[in-house]
């Protein structure tokens, strides 16, 4: 009876050794299989949201603003032509050019006084003379200089506290001065005997302008102590106390 089982075989005992490993790997890859399918109980690892890359904005280079500071350009009006508007007593021109005028007077300074002189360049386009510049240098400003001296010692010690209240010009009195006259090669309104009015030491005093032409429609001294002279030194206008008047006149 022994002789009914033969040994067994070599590879025999290499497959009983291997259906253990194999059933092993069968149940492992059924589990993963189970774990991985929907419904299978189990949550499979979540799988995190793709990252939003937000979109680049290129901006542009920052504008930089530099403000640069007004031009300030002044032009000479005697450069420019004349014109027939006849000038006010109240422009702004015409009150500062005064209030310079008087300041001047005051401290006894001329030079600071040109600003309400009849401009040099207008002057030499007005008259029909040969030497106009010369003429104007050496006789109108020379005389301007010398009046407004002559009115601060009629203002006397009290010329640097007196203040300067109003010009009163006669504007009925204005008159236009057509070309071709007193050598003129150009027209303009002329007007005489204007007063300086102003306070010295509680008092109110005054005396004349002798004469204001217009340029452009501003009005400037051009003669102010007078306009025919009594002598070479500086003369000052019917100084009175008050406002004092003007009187009419038809000069040139």
């Amino acid at each position: 009876m022994a002789g009914l089982h033969s040994a067994p075989t070599r590879r025999d005992r290499v497959i009983r050794r291997l259906v253990p490993f194999v059933a092993a790997v069968v149940i492992v890859g059924g589990l993963v299989v189970w774990a991985v399918l929907p419904g299978s109980g189990r949550s499979g690892p979540s799988s995190a949201p793709a990252a939003t890359v937000a979109p680049t904005t290129t901006l542009p280079p920052p504008t930089t603003t530099t403000t640069l500071p007004p031009t300030t350009t002044t032009v000479d009006p005697g450069t420019l032509p004349q014109t027939d508007a006849l000038p006010s007593d109240t422009s702004p021109q015409f009150e500062a050019s005064m209030q310079a005028l008087f300041g001047a007077i005051a401290a006894a300074t001329p030079a600071t006084a040109q600003v309400a002189f009849f401009p040099q360049s207008a002057y030499v386009q007005l008259k029909d003379i040969g030497d106009a510049a010369g003429d104007y240098q050496e006789r109108l400003v020379g005389d301007y200089d010398l009046d407004i001296l002559a009115a601060n010692a009629e203002l006397g010690s009290g010329a640097a506290s007196a203040s300067l209240t109003g010009v009163d010009v006669p504007m009925q009195y204005a008159h236009w001065v057509p070309p071709g006259t007193c050598y003129n090669e150009v027209g303009y309104y002329e007007v005489a005997n204007s007063r300086m009015v102003y306070t010295e030491a509680g008092v109110t005093r005054s005396f004349g302008i002798a004469s204001l032409i217009s340029w452009r429609g501003e009005w400037y001294v051009v003669h102010l102590g007078a306009v025919l002279r009594s002598g070479s030194g500086g003369e000052v206008l019917d100084p009175e106390t008050g406002p004092g008047g003007s009187a009419p006149s038809s000069t040139c």
